[in-house]
């Protein structure tokens, strides 16, 4: 309290203090909390708003409804309690506006008070508090003391409340000086009001603006709701009890309705809520969204009490029907309920005054906190007093910041809706803005770009759902996310999912009579009848070309990652898909039979009984249905072995041993059903790997287990298609990874690669010239099958033995037939394309399998002379064959097969590489002794290979994109965002388009996208083991930002090569030609019109000068490349974009701009003179207005700012010429003036007043630039001939030129003549 009163009287209560009652946030009972327990949770709000909003710290005049001035920058610091208080900020709220003139005849004696009888209470523990200490950390005076209350850990706050009120009713004024002064020092102020000023509604204005321009003297005024100070920590949820308190306490002696505490409050707050200091605003803002919290408390027990004193009144009407006589008790029921009117018609007033003078403006701050904090509030409300706030004139407030651009804005909108569709007696009310919203609700479900966000969305929606408001596309939209890559979302409507799991299921046994299995088999049919219909529109998007019979086929492969995330989502809210025992038992049923009625609960539960049942058709399978099904059943036996895997050891052992048991029964079975379809049978193959082989050998079950290696070799020896074999062989791997069967392993696997040679020989027939021999296409077929199968299992087990063996010479051992076949890859035929590029692998996986076993040259033996040199035989065979097929002019060879020869020749290169000869800790490599260089000509014939498959690639990449998705972004960006600000999208779009616009990539598009990047790794492997010089490098940088993130991956390694070149080699004249050349090419495009825009070029600069050095801590340079190279660079490009003479040309002075970072004062020096000297030889001077030659004039100001550094005057002149070039108009760049003909004759120009002296005399060539000024759409000309001194310029260029003479508003400079008309 101030002193300027005098001393109060004493503010010890003098009667009989009641039960304190515990404190409760605004989201809690006021019974169910105290101060002491923990904050309220401060989940993703904080974790995402101080990020979001670091850079919204300062504030503007845009921040307040009134056009006032911006705030001076006082960041505060960062807050660590803020969700907490933000929360709790809500529960307080406000009446009507302040009346002009202060009522002081009323606030004398509270009306209900009784006389206080003098007793003392116990005084509180103040702890380690100390007000000095705490002035002097914050600077924020200790003479308040509710402040110092708040600050205080130890202090009783319900104590401090009850104290205030008997202050204010013996002293009101001083009291509530002290009140608006408490909130004056949380706001950072240390100015304060006394009795008078307080009481002067008046002069609140007046006595805040005094305030504000105290506070704009502090260089950093502390702010305490988002201070970083510790002792800060608690402050929010200290001053958010305390108003509460208060409320709830005057509230209860009636000193909320028989004095001006709450009047003086809204007054004050709400004047201080529209500063344009921030601390004020979001102060104030807090501080009234509190109080109206708290008054919301109070109003719902006000309407509670009126209830019941209604009924009362209704009752004793009823018991007076029979005495006709009014007795006393319903007197006083009338003036009990009398005065529940007026508190009820009072706090009515208060809540309005709140909500129109502070929630109405700081709902839309610039601010987000102060945003969030008022949706937080409005959540908060329609969970204390719903009867009031739970209407559309409130409601629309939370469904406009649906579309905010701070994430914990629209968290909280959300959240505030949660609290909405959990009260169903309202809902009612919600239709009209449940209809309006619920489309905007669906899009941030989908593709919000905030996780939390989503999953606080996908739960309101399932709320909105349990009342029946989503219509079925809706419900079908929202299940779709159950394939979202996102687990947080998959697992947020899991719950969803399943509630129409269980609708589905009642649907298809409604009126029948089943047991536990018929519902478990209902179950699975409903499953995958969901799966099937949420996954059908899209396969229809990726695959419409196919036909109906293809379509389900397409599914049962692209569904298979996408089932696996669904499985592990619905794993606890659907049982079918933990059931993998009823998937097994469903699955091994025969759908295609017809069926009748049968007792599933007598019939027999054996796998093989089961067998025999006849199919209900309440759980017959489709086609489609079945393929999702056995995905769904692979899906579950993972997840209940990961889960298996972290129970404890007795538990595991037993869940695998019954799931092993189980699929012994029923595995053989499915091999039988599905042998014939490899998309099916590639998903049974996954199963064994599952398995706990060894059980077999335990059981004594060898023959099973002889059995399950005949099923899998009998598939891979049937079988081509790729997933097939690779999951067959992954079979074989885990089968033989067994140490305890290894006897039969060793039987089987031996079977198989007798097998295996044996079809390699009898699908070549004999056939004496396998290179030129002639095969028909089953001939064909069936040798591109046995090379894949040969590849496949070659890949993972070192068949050297096998691949030579030729059985004393009696028959042509493998390698030799397959390097006959290989050889045919010359002819170019097509049909053999996957039987060649197969063999290629082959071979280069046998040559690597034998190079791991070579021996040590300084130890080796005449017998490992004899292999080296076998090796050494082969490998340059296969080599010869892979450069011709590769990058050779003489073989007509198909391009996949190109491919496979190209990676084959780069790996085989990296592996005999001539500078990887030793190890890291010095010791030779075996592959010293056969070292391989690759000719420069063939590395040259590389890159070109390279630069080929770059552009073919390219065109698949434009040919997929939408040709209408550019438009539709830029009007799609924008959808429903009201805070993004407009300046954003001023101006032209850019080429590439927003990235929730872009199409989902199609299985195809993958696939090449996979194979394209096998190619480009390849090479960078190559580049980066020394295979391939660093200079072929560019041919890779040209591309960047062209053809997606994972080809830009490769740059990095690019960069560090470079590095290493340049800084540890001392090869400095190689990065400058690298650099150079990768810029040149990624320009020429731009230039080609072949790429839009230049800011791919722009990006790749930023990368390549990370070339240039090397940087420590805090971005300090550690190390850079010699200047001499950095210069060189610079003049390189500069000599070179000179030549290229069109507007385009202009563009490139922003690709130099990045390569900067790295230059000193004479350099720049360096740089700039020879700029100077380059645009002088070319007769070219720069107009110091024309927008296109900003980025020169940015290049240049740039350098000027490098050589300003070492040179204390060049700063000024900067800055002068800086000035002057600002102070030129360019109304020439808004907009062109219309051509006159060449014939009219341009009006003389009116003299300007004040002309300005002009710098330089301009050459006669500088009708080049001034036309350029005039014209944007005008190119640099590109060739000036030197005749008589002036340039060769069509007619209308020269008629153009008099028209500028002739608009003096185009160029305000008076100068002579432009253009000289043709003669």
């Amino acid at each position: 309290m101030t002193d300027v009163e005098g001393s109060p009287a004493p503010r010890r209560s003098q009667r009989d203090k009641k039960q304190v009652k515990p404190y409760a946030s605004g989201s809690q009972s006021p019974n169910k909390r105290k101060r002491n327990t923990e904050e309220d949770d401060q989940v993703d709000v904080q974790e995402m708003g101080d990020a979001e909003v670091e850079a919204d710290d300062e504030d503007d005049a845009d921040g307040v409804d009134d056009d006032d001035d911006d705030e001076p920058d006082t960041r505060p610091a960062k807050r660590k309690g803020k969700a907490t208080a933000l929360r709790k900020a809500k529960s307080k709220a406000k009446g009507p506006p302040p009346p002009k003139k202060p009522r002081t005849a009323k606030n004398t004696v509270p009306k209900l008070q009784k006389t206080p009888k003098p007793t003392k209470r116990k005084a509180r523990a103040n702890g380690d508090f100390d007000a000095d200490k705490l002035a002097t950390e914050t600077k924020i005076s200790a003479d308040n003391p509710l402040f110092n209350a708040i600050m205080n850990p130890s202090a009783a706050l319900q104590s401090t409340a009850e104290d205030f009120l008997d202050s204010l009713a013996q002293s009101p004024g001083a009291a509530q000086a002290e009140l608006i002064n408490c909130i004056l020092r949380a706001c950072g102020c240390n100015d304060s009001v006394d009795a008078d000023e307080v009481l002067d509604y008046d002069g609140v204005v007046d006595s805040l603006d005094n305030f504000t321009e105290g506070l704009k003297q502090e260089n950093s005024p502390i702010y305490p709701l988002t201070s970083k100070l510790p002792i800060f920590k608690r402050f929010r949820a200290s001053l958010s009890e305390l108003i509460s308190r208060l409320v709830l306490s005057a509230a209860d002696v009636g000193a909320l309705y028989t004095s001006d505490m709450v009047t003086t409050l809204q007054t004050w707050v709400v004047a201080m809520s529209s500063s344009q200091i921030r601390a004020f605003r979001h102060t104030a803002t807090a501080v009234a969204l509190e109080v109206e919290t708290a008054l919301c408390q109070v109003a719902a027990a006000v309407e509670k009490e009126a209830e019941i004193v209604g009924r009362q009144r209704e009752g004793e009407r009823k018991r007076r029907a029979a005495n006709k006589a009014q007795n006393v008790r319903e007197k006083d029921l009338d003036g009990k309920a009398a005065e529940v009117r007026k508190r009820r018609a009072a706090l009515a007033e208060y809540l309005k005054e709140i909500v129109d003078g502070v929630f109405v403006h700081r709902y839309r701050d610039l601010d987000p906190h102060i945003r969030a904090e008022c949706v937080r509030a409005m959540g908060h409300w329609f969970t204390h007093y719903p009867a009031h706030f739970l209407d559309a004139s409130y409601l629309r407030y939370v469904g406009w910041v649906l579309s905010d651009s701070a994430t914990p804005v629209r968290l909280e909108a959300v959240r505030a809706l949660s609290a909405v569709y959990a009260q169903a007696e309202y809902i009612g009310g919600l239709m009209n803005f449940t209809a309006r919203f619920k489309p905007r609700l669906l899009e941030m479900a989908a593709r919000d770009t905030e996780l939390a966000v989503r999953t606080a969305v996908l739960g309101v929606l399932g709320a909105v759902d349990q009342h029946g408001l989503l219509e079925d596309e809706e419900r079908e939209q929202m299940c779709q996310l159950v394939f979202d890559g996102e687990v947080r979302v998959r697992k947020a409507v899991a719950g969803f999912v399943g509630g129409l799991w269980n609708e589905l299921v009642e649907e298809r046994l409604a009126g029948r009579k089943v047991g536990e299995k018929g519902k478990e088999r209902a179950g699975a049919k409903a499953l995958a009848m969901l799966l099937v219909r949420w996954d059908h529109e899209r396969v229809e998007e990726e695959d419409g070309s196919q036909d109906g019979s293809q379509r389900g086929v397409a599914m049962s492969t692209d569904i298979k990652g996408r089932t696996a995330l669904a499985v592990e989502a619905l794993w606890d809210d659907v049982d079918s898909a933990s059931g993998w025992e009823g998937l097994l038992e469903m699955l091994l049923l025969d759908h295609s039979a017809g069926g009748g009625e049968e007792d599933l609960d007598a019939a027999d539960d054996s796998i093989a009984a089961s067998a025999k049942n006849t199919v209900d058709e309440a759980w017959r399978l489709t086609e489609t249905e079945e393929s999702v099904l056995l995905e769904v059943l692979i899906a579950s036996l993972r997840r209940a072995k990961a889960l298996a895997g972290t129970a404890k050891k007795v538990e595991d052992e037993t869940l695998i041993s019954d799931l092993t048991r189980a699929l012994i029964k029923g595995l053989p079975r499915l091999f039988i059903k599905y042998q014939t379809d490899a998309n099916r049978i590639a998903n049974v193959l996954l199963i064994p790997p599952l398995m706990n082989v060894e059980l077999y050998l335990e059981m004594r079950m060898m023959t099973a287990y002889a059995n399950l290696w005949d099923d899998i070799t009998k598939q891979f020896l049937s079988h081509s298609a790729q997933t097939v074999l690779a999951s067959a062989v992954a079979c074989i791997t885990h089968l033989l990874s067994c140490p305890s069967l290894s006897n039969t392993n060793s039987t089987k696997i031996l079977e198989l690669e007798d097998e295996l040679a044996a079809q390699l020989r009898d699908a070549v027939g004999g056939r004496e010239e396998i290179e030129v021999a002639g095969f028909n296409e089953d001939e064909v077929l069936a040798l591109g099958a046995v090379c894949a199968r040969v590849c496949a299992l070659i890949g993972t087990r070192d068949m050297c033995g096998w691949m030579e063996e030729s059985e004393g010479g009696k028959q042509s051992c493998v390698w030799d037939i397959i390097a006959a076949l290989v050889e045919r890859g010359r002819l170019g035929y097509r049909e053999e394309e996957r039987m060649i590029e197969q063999g290629l692998q082959v071979l280069g996986l046998h040559i690597m399998w034998k190079t791991r076993s070579l021996p040590d040259a300084k130890e080796a033996t005449p017998e490992d002379e004899k292999y080296m040199e076998s090796l050494r035989e082969e490998r340059d065979s296969l080599l010869e064959r892979l450069v011709e097929y590769a990058v050779g002019t003489q073989s007509n060879t198909a391009e996949a097969v190109k491919r496979a020869a190209f990676q084959n020749l780069m790996t085989l290169h990296i592996l005999f590489c001539a500078e990887q000869t030793t190890t890291p800790d010095g010791r030779v490599l075996p592959t010293a002794a056969l070292p391989l260089e690759l000719d420069d000509e063939v590395q040259y014939r590389c890159a070109g290979f390279i630069q080929a498959a770059i552009e073919q690639y390219a065109e698949l990449v434009e040919e997929g994109q939408a040709p209408g998705q550019e438009e539709a972004s830029e009007s799609g960006e924008s959808s429903g965002e009201e805070n993004v600000p407009a300046k954003g999208k001023k101006g032209k779009t850019k080429a590439k388009s927003p990235v929730l616009k872009e199409q989902p990539l199609t299985r195809t598009r993958l696939e090449q996208e996979y194979m394209f990047m096998g190619t480009i790794s390849t090479f960078l492997r190559a580049i980066r083991a020394g295979a391939v010089h660093v200079r072929h490098s560019a041919v890779l940088l040209a591309h960047y930002g062209r053809l997606g993130p994972a080809f830009d991956l490769c740059t990095k390694v690019i960069i560090d090569s470079l590095r290493e070149e340049g800084m540890y080699r001392e090869n400095g004249d190689l990065v400058v030609d690298v650099v150079t050349q990768a810029l040149k090419e990624s320009f020429t495009l731009v230039l080609d019109s072949i790429v839009r825009g230049e800011d791919h070029v722009v990006a790749l600069a930023k990368q390549l000068g990370q070339s240039f050095m090397i940087r420590g801590a805090q971005l300090s340079i550690v190390k850079k490349l010699d200047s001499q190279y950095i210069v060189q660079t610079h003049t390189n490009l500069l000599t070179w974009i000179n030549k290229k003479a069109r507007k385009t040309a202009i563009l490139f002075f922003r690709v130099l701009q990045p390569l900067l970072a790295a230059v000193d004062s004479r350099d720049a020096l360096k740089i700039k003179a020879h700029m100077d000297q380059v645009l002088a030889q070319a007769k070219i001077e720069v107009p110091p207005s024309s927008k296109i030659w900003e980025p020169q004039r940015a290049y240049e100001k740039k350098l000027s700012s490098i050589m300003a550094k070492d040179k204390g005057g060049a700063k000024g002149r900067k800055a002068k010429g800086a000035k002057s070039a600002a102070m030129v108009t360019s109304d020439e760049s808004e907009s062109e003036p219309e051509l006159r003909p060449a014939e009219e004759e341009p009006p003389a120009p009116k003299p300007r007043p004040k002309p300005r002296p002009l710098r330089r005399q301009r050459s006669p060539t500088s009708s080049l630039s001034e036309l350029e000024a005039s014209d944007p759409e005008a190119g640099v000309q590109e060739h000036i001939e030197e005749g008589n001194g002036k340039p060769e310029a069509e007619p209308e260029v020269q008629a153009e030129h008099k028209q500028e003479q002739g608009t003096p508003m185009n160029h305000p400079r008076p100068q002579a003549t432009y253009g000289r008309s043709p003669t």
